[in-house]
């Protein structure tokens, strides 16, 4: 192994090195009288945005060379999934124990600051990189062996399609082509003729029938599919093509993985666990009977038949009881989840050590006076943000009783002006991680049908004028159910800057204005260095507001402090520039983001620009692909929370001030405090009066 490995696919899944002491055992053929253990099945979210250069050539020719030690098994794949599981536990065990030697001399390090400590520290840290990169890589082979199974040639999808009608003698025969629509690339030269087939568009029929192709999990495209296809199928349709080719193969498929019917069987059974994996909370969750359907099926046709079916079922249960948790949406269901959670907590740990040198970087933003792009290391900076600092336990923004609310108003801003800019950059963005971690990919899609607009979320109020909303904006089909969390997360967004402005137009002296905007500024200025771009961009709104841009307390701004907001609006011009900006290098991948959900919205709204078909129907697949991409970045950002240390006092204190005043009339509280008004001594005033008469009486002599 090289200590450089550090491809697209490190970043599969829940930081892999969090995941890699579960014990996940190796799909094996089907044997009587249970189908094979699947476990881990969805594809994670580097599966949708590399797409097949997730699984680089190194990946390849080591899986291919693996158990070849023993000329009797080299093409044995259950002596290779055995000879990786072991390599894999041992590499993780001594990646655990290296940690915890790491944790020790940190502690030594600390009380004696001895120079043998100081000199190997540096050693350790260096091989724990090396290390890191040798379970990631074990992992990544692991899940490209997972992918490689139970797909079938791309010739034979016709008999796909057909395996799951019961009237197959009145059906007329279908050919690939009038399913799927590819063009031909030379960007990769392979020995067989997909490798050179790039999709481009198909029929719904034929795009679901495509997720039984061999490299389809390879290629990204179960992943990319599972956040799409509401555009072109209803949840209700997708969920029946599946059980439709699981009943009419269940009872057929052999133990001979090499069958047709084996693979249609296991590939069915795949694609549902990752379905229910990777998206239970905005599709089975919000649907009642889509679940009912399932389980019925389940407990009438699988469970009687083989042991899975009881699997499948307490996937769902596990499945329901993490959506009203913290549990991390992108991770995927297992049984001994919970006897990992202390090792994720001290690799969460290790993250922050190797970060640490990192977080004490200073990086400063100017914008040129003709507004020009930024300068490369400007662009550069978002990439190398801060350190990761333990999952924070956060409550809702709302769930504040009424005598809170009183106390947090009796106390008013002077808890603001006591706590230092960095105390509050930490704890709000606690706050918004906790609505964050709640998003999924699925819910930036479509938003134009939930009434969000560029500059501003216009909520309909009329039932009226919501139903013509949908009618005129709705791209999903008219029967798919779409879970409206998105308008959640921007309330929040619009509360608190609503709140910022709010507290600055009720300071009744000027001074206590200009020490207010200096705060909120130095917050903003911290939030986007640790590169908490949601709330960075909350506040910058609420700086923003007409009435606070007016105010007189700005003129008396300190110089340096005032460049802080030029430089929060080029941080907005970075954000708008490029959808995938905040995915560039490779820091996105240890170091914890949030970003801003309008702006995030307002890409994907720019990609869903223009028609979804093309002439003869087919559904474009590159603009689908390209919108999977897009918001795939929402699980690689939640694969890494923030881990300050959380103060439920200050965090209680900022709730109920946000509270208090998310639907506050800001041009009402302004009216009522002098110090928002431009003062003019009455001397000067009165003066000014008597020059102006005698302007306009020397005009009529």
């Amino acid at each position: 192994f090289q200590s450089n490995r550090h491809g697209p696919g490190f970043a599969e899944n829940t930081s892999s090195e969090e995941q890699v002491m579960i014990k996940i055992p190796g799909n094996s053929y089907l044997a009587s009288p249970s189908l094979p253990d699947f476990s881990g099945c969805s594809p994670g979210w580097s599966s949708a945005f590399y797409g097949a250069e997730c699984f680089d050539s190194e990946v390849h020719s080591y899986l291919k060379n693996l158990g070849k030690q023993k000329s009797s098994e080299s093409q044995n794949i259950d002596a290779k999934k055995v000879e990786l599981e072991q390599l894999l536990m041992m590499e993780t065990k001594n990646y655990r124990k290296t940690i915890k030697f790491y944790q020790k001399l940190l502690q030594k390090e600390r009380r004696s600051k001895g120079p043998e400590i100081k000199s190997m520290l540096p050693k350790l840290r260096g091989q724990l990189q090396e290390m890191k990169s040798k379970v990631q890589f074990l992992e990544l082979v692991k899940k490209y062996m997972q992918a490689k199974q139970w797909g079938v040639e791309s010739c034979v999808l016709p008999a796909v399609i057909h395996s799951g009608k019961t009237d197959t003698m009145d059906m007329a025969p279908m050919d690939e082509s009038s399913l799927l629509l590819y063009y031909n690339t030379e960007k990769h030269q392979c020995n067989n003729q997909n490798g050179v087939r790039v999709l481009q568009a198909g029929t719904p029929l034929g795009l679901m029938a495509y997720l039984y192709s061999r490299n389809a999990f390879l290629e990204g495209y179960v992943q990319q599919f599972l956040y799409t296809f509401r555009y072109f199928c209803t949840q209700e349709e997708f969920l029946q093509f599946l059980l439709d080719r699981i009943s009419s193969t269940l009872s057929s498929a052999s133990l001979d993985p090499s069958t047709s019917l084996t693979k249609i069987c296991n590939r069915s059974f795949c694609i549902l666990q990752a379905w229910i994996e990777d998206c239970y909370t905005v599709d089975f969750a919000t649907n009642t009977d889509l679940l009912g359907t399932l389980k019925e099926f389940i407990s009438s046709k699988v469970a009687s038949l083989n042991g899975y079916g009881e699997r499948l079922l307490s996937l769902l249960e596990d499945a329901s009881a993490r959506k009203g948790g913290s549990a991390d949406p992108c991770s995927a269901v297992d049984k001994c989840e919970e006897e990992s959670e202390e090792g994720r907590k001290t690799l969460h740990s290790l993250c922050k050590k190797l970060s640490e040198d990192v977080s004490r970087k200073n990086f400063y933003w100017k914008l040129s006076k003709g507004m020009g792009p930024m300068a490369q290391h400007q662009r550069e900076w978002l990439h190398t943000g801060s350190a990761v600092l333990p999952k924070p336990w956060c409550s809702s923004f709302t769930e504040e009783s009424s005598a809170s609310l009183a106390r947090a108003d009796e106390v008013g801003p002077v808890l603001l002006m006591e706590c230092s800019a960095q105390q509050l950059c930490w704890q709000l963005t606690l706050l918004q991680q906790e609505v964050f971690s709640k998003c999924h990919p699925v819910h930036f899609l479509n938003s134009r049908a939930l009434g969000v607009k560029d500059k501003c979320v216009a909520v309909p109020k009329a039932v009226v004028a919501e139903t013509v909303s949908l009618k005129v904006c709705n791209l999903f089909l008219s029967k798919c159910i779409q879970d409206q969390y998105l308008l959640q997360l921007l309330k929040n967004a619009d509360s608190i800057s609503t709140w910022v402005a709010a507290e600055i137009v009720t300071c009744h002296t000027t001074k206590r204005q200009v020490s207010l905007l200096s705060k909120f500024l130095l917050i903003a200025k911290c939030c986007y260095e640790q590169r908490n771009f949601a709330t960075a961009m909350q506040i910058l709104a609420g700086l923003e507001n007409l009435i606070v841009r007016q105010l007189p307390a700005w003129k008396i701004l300190p110089a340096k402090v005032a460049e802080i907001m030029e430089e929060l609006k080029a941080v907005e011009v970075f954000l708008k520039s490029d959808s995938l900006c905040l995915m560039e290098g490779d820091r996105f991948k240890t170091l914890p983001t949030i970003p801003s959900a309008h702006v995030l919205a307002m890409h994907v709204q720019q990609l869903e620009t223009g028609g979804f078909t093309m002439t003869n129907g087919a559904h474009k697949w590159t603009k689908l692909r390209n919108i999977a991409k897009v918001v795939s970045q929402v699980h690689a950002f939640q694969e890494n929370p923030y881990t300050y240390a959380p103060d439920f006092k200050l965090q209680s204190y900022l709730r109920q001030r946000i509270t208090h005043f998310k639907d506050a009339d800001i041009s009402a509280l302004a009216a009522d405090n002098c110090a928002n008004f431009h003062q003019i001594p009455a001397e000067k005033h009165s003066r000014k009066i008597q020059d102006t008469l005698r302007r306009m009486k020397a005009t009529f002599q």
